[in-house]
């Protein structure tokens, strides 16, 4: 038994296994929580939906119905593999179940026959409904079954558990069928070779530039008067880059060196963003200030820090 992922860390779990997340509007706060407790969770039970098309089985997953009200599970498994996440905490998909099913999941032993139907399940355990008819033709596309794997294996993973504690409904609750089409000792098979092989570290994301507006500053003020191009702050290349990008400063002048074509270069990017000088007619200044070095930052992808005056 463990604590329910937060949804931030499921997403990031099923995002890490290399799944095609689909976030559904306002799921993270769609549950029937109201109507009973949500944990511990002790599983990952797979459905399949007897529906037919991505977008209406997902609608049906999040709404439910007159009589059964939704999130009826907690991700959709589409045809081309796509999870669509619909609701997070207490959902409607589990019903009541065996209690010696629930043990032997918890222990990751061998599943009995499920011949009773006396334990909330829709407390207990993670759902995942899967698009598919449940005739028994409908195919299951290999895309969809990889993603099945998946995301079993991606909850088990970020919880600690191995493939025992994967299961379908039909597994859970007497006289439910589901999912037909596939075995759940084959899917279990499949999540055990995959929790075998270590998920490699995604690498951190790069870092930001940083620009100091007072070193900033000061390099506008003392390069353009200083010959031979002299970088006196390294960050005033950022910005000249961002002035590239923007079509208002020509790519040789992008040298470190806030002379006097970055500075004319600056105060376009001033009046483009409505700054004129102080008297009817004067251009920009072209002196970097925050709010206009902010803007630039924005739309360029690096920070801005106030610094501390810098003579």
């Amino acid at each position: 038994m463990a604590t329910p992922l937060p949804a931030d860390r499921l997403l990031r779990a099923l995002l890490d296994e290399g799944l095609d997340v689909h976030e559904v509007e306002g799921w993270r706060t769609r549950h029937r929580n109201r109507v009973g407790p949500w944990g511990g969770v002790h599983g990952v039970m797979i459905h399949h939906t007897v529906t037919r098309g991505t977008a209406e089985t997902v609608r049906i997953c999040r709404d439910g119905y007159a009589s059964l009200p939704g999130p009826l599970c907690h991700g959709v498994i589409a045809k081309d593999g796509g999870v669509h996440l619909v609701g997070y905490g207490r959902a409607n998909h589990a019903g009541l179940g065996d209690p010696d099913v629930l043990r032997a999941v918890t222990a990751e032993t061998k599943l009995p026959v499920d011949d009773e139907a006396t334990v909330d399940g829709n407390r207990a355990f993670w759902g995942f409904e899967c698009e598919n008819l449940g005739d028994g033709r409908d195919p299951w596309p290999d895309v969809q079954l990889l993603a099945i794997e998946r995301a079993a294996a991606a909850v088990c993973r970020a919880h600690g558990w191995g493939a025992g504690s994967v299961l379908g409904h039909r597994e859970w609750q007497p006289g439910k069928p589901d999912p037909v089409g596939f075995g759940m000792d084959a899917m279990r098979a499949r999540v055990a070779g995959r929790l075998g092989v270590r998920v490699p570290p995604k690498p951190p994301a790069p870092r930001r530039p940083v620009v100091d507006l007072a070193r900033l500053q000061a390099a506008a003020r003392r390069d353009p008067g200083r010959v031979g191009a002299p970088v006196s702050y390294p960050g005033a290349l950022v910005v000249e880059v961002a002035l590239v990008d923007e079509g208002l400063l020509s790519r040789p002048y992008a040298d470190g060196h806030f002379g006097t074509a970055t500075v004319l270069a600056y105060s376009r990017w001033q009046e483009s963003l409505g700054y004129r000088g102080r008297a009817p007619g004067q251009a920009a200044d072209g002196m970097p200030a925050m709010a206009s070095v902010s803007a630039l930052a924005l739309r360029h992808g690096f920070d801005v820090v106030a610094g501390r005056r810098w003579r």
